[in-house]
């Protein structure tokens, strides 16, 4: 789905991330690990070509991101559903209307996908908060929200930053409950986490490897988390 041969990523100073090279298989389960400021988000920026790199080469579904021109980069975005780290909303739509948003950005009819909305929003639990506006949700709220809208364009990659940062356990529990369910369904998902307990969680219900960001490099940890 994804892989990076020899990529660096600098902002200007030292590089954050160098010579890493690694792929991320289709329906594969992936967590990030790593200390706050080694690199995990810019990682996920340039999976999600947000990014390019400095050096090296990303591939994204066998095409080379230095050769996709701006149409191509769009195109392929909609097969990568993202969750930030801040849950970005706009606050004067709906959040029904926030999670169809990629529809209406893609050019899709909304009226048509009423119905996989409607699906979606039971899916995580908000039908009740359809109408809602995103200062009225609770943090987990806004978290399954913010992976509701990732999902519906049915992508192949989700890929998550931090999505359990700023809730309690239980919440915790139930995002990844959905996020194991997007992986049996055949998604790759991508997880950056500090949580060493939600990856042993998840080690619990599915088959999971372990990226830690040690030295500008992103290795394979071990079993032993």
């Amino acid at each position: 789905m994804i892989e990076l041969t020899g990529v660096g990523m600098s902002y200007g100073g030292d590089p954050l991330l160098s010579e890493v090279t690694l792929s991320l298989k289709p329906g594969s389960f992936h967590f990030l690990t790593g200390p706050s400021g080694a690199g995990k988000t810019t990682f996920l920026k340039l999976c999600y070509l947000e990014l390019m790199p400095t050096s090296g080469k990303v591939q994204v579904f066998g095409k080379d991101a230095a050769t996709m021109d701006r149409d191509a980069i769009a195109r392929t975005r909609q097969r990568i559903g993202i969750v930030h780290q801040d849950c970005r909303f706009l606050d004067h739509l709906t959040i029904a209307r926030n999670i169809a948003l990629p529809l209406v950005v893609a050019g899709r009819d909304e009226e048509a996908e009423e119905g996989n909305l409607r699906e979606l929003l039971s899916w995580v639990g908000l039908t009740g908060q359809a109408d809602a506006l995103p200062p009225q949700l609770s943090g987990g709220e806004r978290q399954r929200a913010a992976l509701a809208r990732a999902v519906i364009m049915s992508p192949d990659v989700i890929l998550a930053d931090e999505p359990t940062g700023n809730v309690d356990w239980e919440m915790s529990m139930r995002l990844l409950s959905l996020l194991v369910e997007l992986n049996r369904m055949g998604k790759t998902v991508v997880v950056a986490t500090h949580d060493m307990n939600l990856i042993r969680q998840a080690k619990s219900q599915v088959s999971v490897r372990v990226l830690r960001i040690r030295d500008r490099q992103v290795q394979l940890a071990g079993a032993d988390l």
